[in-house]
């Protein structure tokens, strides 16, 4: 039976707790137990018992101290990708058929690249484009469409100052990006899609996000089931770290996103958004994508995605308050707005006990 790990009994501060509460990743969260699976069985481990429960539990110390270490900031060119807070992942389609912005900014790539510089002006620490929808039914686009939808963005936004990442499956359309001047690799199949992905990713030497979905050889919808979703998930993301680091990848550089709204379910995808705290175990940073997702829709008499702002909000602030470093979002001042008042809300608490 494998162990798992899951931050839990947040608290507002850890003055006066000592020995009671952990750090999460190095951030702005601290808790005071873990929720701890062995296969059907679980049980709550408060921070003070965990020494004395776990002295020879090589796994769970091994959990402790990746949950609890901070992030190193990745540093890209002349800019740095700090881990310490949340930060905003500006979405940029550069498609027709996106599900939510599709064909706003397609063929223009001045206005496309304006519409990323406005939205660093608003708060967005990176800009993450793609040229390809992955929406449930989307059309295949050959690479070569692809690299001319991206690369004049990511042009212009690279020489203007901009972080950029490009969201794609394609190795060529990545080293098209990269070579644009693209810092990031954004891959929904975590570099299972495209066999060239991997190695070219290693010889770049830059960071990557791997996505989990059930099938990325095949598609990001397919699937048949889970077990247990948020594990099922879990494990598939730790097995799929540990290939890519023995392809050649640091790392130190690898993202992770548990993949909302990816061949999983309204029940699904509610639960690992409960259990998102458990992939701090991991040890690497997390992106959570959920963005006027349908699940918005389900939950709000299915709301069109235009209209899923305040649900996009709340799940940007879910994520927040598990320790989720990266949030990828449509809509950047207002997930600002809440995230500062948020941030408010935690600095208050430092302070004012």
């Amino acid at each position: 039976m494998t162990l798992h790990l899951r931050p839990t009994q947040f608290v507002d501060s850890p003055i006066g707790r000592d020995g009671e509460v952990a750090r999460l990743a190095g951030g702005l969260q601290w808790f005071a137990a873990y929720d701890v699976t062995e296969g059907d069985a679980h049980r709550t481990v408060t921070i003070a018992d965990f020494d004395r429960t776990f002295a020879s539990d090589e796994r769970a110390t091994e959990l402790h101290a990746a949950i609890t270490a901070g992030r190193a900031q990745l540093t890209l060119g002349d800019r740095v990708l700090r881990f310490d807070q949340p930060s905003v992942a500006a979405i940029l389609n550069i498609t027709p058929d996106s599900f939510s912005d599709g064909g706003a900014h397609l063929d223009d790539a001045a206005a496309a690249a304006g519409a990323g510089f406005d939205m660093t002006v608003a708060g967005a620490t990176l800009i993450d484009i793609g040229g390809e929808s992955t929406r449930p039914g989307a059309p295949t686009v050959w690479e070569g469409d692809e690299i001319k939808r991206v690369v004049p963005v990511i042009e212009r936004l690279a020489a203007g100052g901009a972080l950029v990442s490009i969201d794609t499956r394609k190795a060529a359309v990545m080293e098209a990006a990269l070579a644009a001047g693209a810092g990031i690799v954004n891959d929904v199949s975590a570099l299972l899609w495209d066999d060239r992905a991997l190695e070219l990713v290693a010889q770049a030497g830059c960071p990557v996000i791997l996505m989990h979905s059930p099938d990325p050889a095949k598609g990001p919808h397919g699937g048949s089931g889970y077990r247990n979703v948020l594990l099922d998930v879990y494990d598939w993301l730790e097995a799929r770290i540990a290939a890519v680091v023995a392809g050649g990848v640091d790392r130190a550089r690898i993202i992770v996103d548990p993949g909302i709204g990816f061949g999983k379910t309204l029940q699904e995808n509610l639960a690992l958004l409960n259990g998102l705290a458990l992939f701090h175990g991991l040890g690497c940073p997390i992106m959570l994508g959920a963005s006027r997702k349908r699940l918005i829709g389900a939950l709000s008499n299915e709301a069109p995605a235009s209209d899923r702002l305040g649900g996009s909000v709340a799940l940007a602030l879910k994520g927040a308050d598990a320790g989720v470093q990266l949030l990828r979002v449509h809509d950047v001042a207002d997930t600002m707005q809440a995230l500062r008042v948020w941030r408010g809300c935690k600095d208050q608490a430092l302070v004012g006990r």
